[in-house]
């Protein structure tokens, strides 16, 4: 965007000439001269595309003059052009056949390597625009300058999610003080606060530092519950989670993984709050927002709803997740475990039969997860249940 308005200046200052430069350089080419310089436009940044052109043929216009050597401006403003002979030049600056700038330069027999810069923002070409072409400018500038702090400000909030992602895994494993975090966080989304992924990211903050004080209150035999500072950062961490995903929502083209995470973080804030139905209400439009992930939202809410005690309405969310993700190994163990509630036993003969799909999920969780902590339980059910356990299902 900002290369198609220098374009339009550009183009508008066509015919504005330019002071005379002459440059020298030492040594000698007998197959000529190499030229070469810096060319900035009338807002002092750098003039690309366009081409640089020689020709000797002084008393001519532009148009009708014979060009002798010629090239390109690169992306930074830079230019050479090769075997430019002993003579006295018009240098243009052109960009789509509209001169930019004209310079006269001499090449003598003994140069061989000249220096011809080209700054249009110098006063005496500045002083050749007209009015409007002046007025044209300093618009310009304004508002590449709002451009440019703009990608400051950005650049630095990148650096501010870098370091918090890091801080945040690494204190993950030991519940450790993010506070710091937190207060970076909550300053990238006074500074920016249309952005949903600070938002989001502000919300994780909350949610650690909620559980490293819930940590503390245990260590210290307190109960977090009771700890009106652990809930305030949980409280936080909500708001912070619905403000991301309204800002996600009302983007032109919403993206789906960004309105999951929003909606599955605020399932998890919620569920530290023990406001279950809401958080499950969450994780479902999390599963919605972004199918490709609905297998883990889904075996979130089951977890949810298990931890709860919740059964049939685990069951339920279980089934989802299995549907989304047939390798979703969780989801099969709250199915089983689900289930194994709903086992009869026959007064009789003292026989239990589990129902339907219970030791079937018994065993698809023990082939999918044979190393997990919860397998000694698993085998242990199904020992009870009568049922041979498969030597392939044994930790690794």
């Amino acid at each position: 965007m900002m290369r198609a308005k220098q374009r339009t200046l550009v183009a508008s200052l066509a015919g504005v000439l330019g002071m005379a430069v002459f440059a020298a350089a030492p040594l000698l080419a007998q197959s000529g001269a190499t030229v070469h310089g810096h060319v900035l436009n009338p807002a002092g940044e750098d003039f690309t595309p366009g081409e640089v052109q020689f020709t000797t043929d002084m008393t001519v216009p532009y148009k009708q003059a014979t060009i002798s050597n010629k090239a390109e401006i690169d992306a930074n403003g830079n230019y050479t052009a090769t075997g430019v002979k002993p003579g006295n030049y018009f240098v243009y600056v052109v960009r789509d056949k509209v001169i930019a700038d004209q310079l006269k330069l001499t090449v003598t027999a003994s140069q061989k390597d000249v220096t011809l810069d080209d700054d249009m923002s110098r006063p005496a070409y500045l002083k050749a625009m007209t009015p409007e072409q002046r007025k044209q400018l300093e618009e310009y500038k304004k508002k590449n300058a709002a451009v440019t702090q703009a990608n400051k400000v950005i650049a630095k909030l990148n650096k501010t999610l870098v370091k918090v992602r890091g801080d945040l895994k690494a204190a993950a494993p030991t519940q450790g003080d993010v506070s710091q975090d937190v207060a970076d966080m909550k300053q990238a989304v006074t500074v920016k606060p249309d952005v949903g992924l600070l938002w989001l990211t502000y919300g994780d903050t909350l949610m650690a530092q909620g559980r490293h004080l819930s940590a503390a209150d245990k260590s210290a035999g307190k109960s977090p519950t009771e700890d009106a500072a652990v809930g305030q950062e949980y409280s936080a961490a909500v708001d912070a989670y619905k403000k991301a995903i309204t800002l996600d929502s009302a983007a032109t083209k919403p993206n789906p993984a960004a309105l999951g995470a929003d909606n599955n973080q605020l399932g998890n804030a919620l569920t530290a709050m023990g406001k279950t139905s809401d958080a499950t209400a969450a994780f479902d439009t999390a599963a919605k927002a972004d199918p490709t992930k609905a297998g883990m939202y889904y075996n979130n809410e089951a977890a949810v709803l298990y931890n709860k005690g919740e059964m049939d309405a685990a069951l339920a969310a279980a089934n989802q997740a299995i549907a989304a993700d047939p390798n979703a190994a969780t989801a099969y163990f709250i199915k089983g475990q689900a289930l194994v509630t709903k086992v009869t036993v026959d007064p009789k003969t003292n026989k239990m039969t589990p129902p339907p799909g219970c030791i079937e999920a018994y065993q698809k969780f023990l082939e999918l997860a044979p190393n997990d902590p919860k397998v000694p339980q698993v085998q242990a059910v199904l020992t009870s249940l009568g049922q041979t356990i498969s030597k392939s299902y044994r930790a690794h």
